[in-house]
C-alpha cells in the first residue's frame, strides 16, 4: 500500500508540475502576443509623431460645388492638378499646397460656364484655386476614422483668406480618405454674383472634396 501510495503521491506531484508547465507556457504566449501588440502599437503612435507627408491623388479626388438659385441648384465640378499636405501630428503644425484648376470647373451648360469663368471667376487670368495648410487640429488615427480641422489660405481670384474646414479622415494602411464641406462666400470674397432680373443666385457657394492620397512618412 506504502508503494501504491508512493506512486500515487508521485503521479499527483507529476501531474502539478505538468500542469503548472503548460501554464507557463500559455503565459509566455499570451505575454508574447502582448508585447507584440504593444511593440506595433508603439511604431504607429511613432509614425504619426514624426512629420508625414500625404500626396493626394488627382484622380481619386472628387470637387464638386452647389449653388442655390431661384428655380434650381446649380451642380458642378472641378479637378484637382496636385496636392501634397504636410503636418506634424504632435503639434499640429502644416504647410503643404493644394492646387485646383480653376479652367476645368463645368456646370453641364456650356453658356453658363463660359460665363462663369470670363465674368466671375475670370479663369484665364486666374488658372488655379490654392489652398495652403498651416494647422491640423485634432489627432489622425493610425487606422481607422479621426475627426478633424484643417486651417489654412484659399486664394481665390488672386487674393487670399482665411479658411476652416472640417474633414473625416480614414486610414488604411499608408491610404488615407478625406471628405470635408465647407463654404466660400464668394462676393465676400469680391467675386461678382451672376444674378440677372429673372434668376437670383446665393451669395456662396457650397464646396464638397472626397480625395484619397498615400501616407509617407518624413525622415528628420
Amino acid at each position: 500500500m506504502m508503494a501504491i501510495d508512493g506512486k500515487l503521491i508521485l503521479a499527483t506531484k507529476f501531474g502539478v508540475r505538468t500542469q503548472a508547465l503548460a501554464i507557463s507556457k500559455q503565459g509566455l504566449r499570451r505575454a508574447a502576443m502582448v508585447a507584440t501588440m504593444i511593440l506595433a502599437l508603439a511604431t504607429t503612435h511613432q509614425l504619426l509623431g514624426q512629420d508625414t507627408v500625404v500626396n493626394l491623388d488627382p484622380g481619386q479626388t472628387e470637387i464638386s460645388f452647389t449653388v442655390g438659385a431661384t428655380f434650381h441648384s446649380v451642380h458642378g465640378m472641378f479637378k484637382l492638378k496636385t496636392g501634397t499636405l504636410r503636418f506634424d501630428a504632435t503639434t499640429g503644425k502644416a504647410t503643404g499646397l493644394i492646387v485646383v484648376d480653376a479652367v476645368s470647373g463645368e456646370s453641364g451648360n456650356r453658356g453658363r460656364d463660359r460665363k462663369m469663368h470670363k465674368d466671375i471667376l475670370e479663369s484665364p487670368q486666374y488658372p488655379e484655386i490654392v489652398f495652403t495648410p498651416v494647422r491640423v487640429q485634432g489627432h489622425v488615427n493610425a487606422e481607422g476614422e479621426s475627426q478633424v480641422q484643417v486651417q489654412g489660405l484659399i486664394r481665390l481670384h488672386g487674393t487670399e483668406h482665411q479658411a476652416t474646414m472640417e474633414a473625416q479622415v480614414t486610414v488604411v494602411g499608408n491610404r488615407l480618405n478625406a471628405n470635408t464641406h465647407f463654404t466660400i462666400p464668394y462676393m465676400e470674397w469680391g467675386l461678382k454674383n451672376p444674378s440677372t432680373f429673372m434668376l437670383r443666385v446665393s451669395n456662396q457657394v457650397q464646396i464638397d472634396v472626397r480625395t484619397t492620397g498615400r501616407i509617407v512618412p518624413r525622415a528628420r
